[in-house]
């Protein structure tokens, strides 16, 4: 079903993608759009148990996206290592096919907004603060990967 990477050499073992996905702080969000034109969003996430988390808004263009298609993709990059010609850069990106859904559990969405916030806030209390003031104007969202691609890039 998912194409196969044309340039397969350059390909991540699934182990170094997901170490990629764990490590890094942010990605792209890439949604079906208003008039089936790509939406793409830069989030914060995390992974836990296979799946990726990330929080946002109850309303808006990403919400109305996602009740139309749970189909989406998600782009993660290291920050890459600068070569020795001074301008170039070599790095790794995975891509992440799967399936979104908005969390609607209480329980559920504290588990994985306070896995979220331990990861950004410098301390478990302020993950906690903040989950008590805004848990009822946040949506919490998962991916179910179906297909992870990464790579490893040397521009030249």
């Amino acid at each position: 079903m998912f194409r196969k990477m044309r340039r397969h050499k350059q390909a991540l073992s699934k182990d170094e993608c997901v170490d990629i996905i764990i490590n890094e702080p942010r990605g792209v969000l890439a949604l079906t759009g208003d008039y089936n034109y790509p939406y793409t969003i830069p989030m914060s996430h995390v992974y836990v148990d296979g799946k990726i988390y990330f929080h946002g808004a109850k309303k808006g263009h990403k919400i109305d996206s996602i009740e139309k298609c749970d189909k989406v993709s998600y782009c993660v990059m290291d920050n890459g290592i600068k070569n020795d010609d001074g301008w170039s850069y070599t790095f790794k990106s995975v891509i992440v096919f799967g399936r979104i859904r908005i969390l609607t559990d209480d329980g559920e969405k504290i588990e994985k907004l306070t896995q979220l916030g331990d990861k950004f806030f410098p301390t478990h209390e302020e993950t906690v603060k903040e989950i008590n003031r805004l848990l009822n104007k946040t949506a919490v969202f998962e991916i179910t990967p179906e297909h992870i691609t990464g790579k490893i890039v040397e521009e030249k």
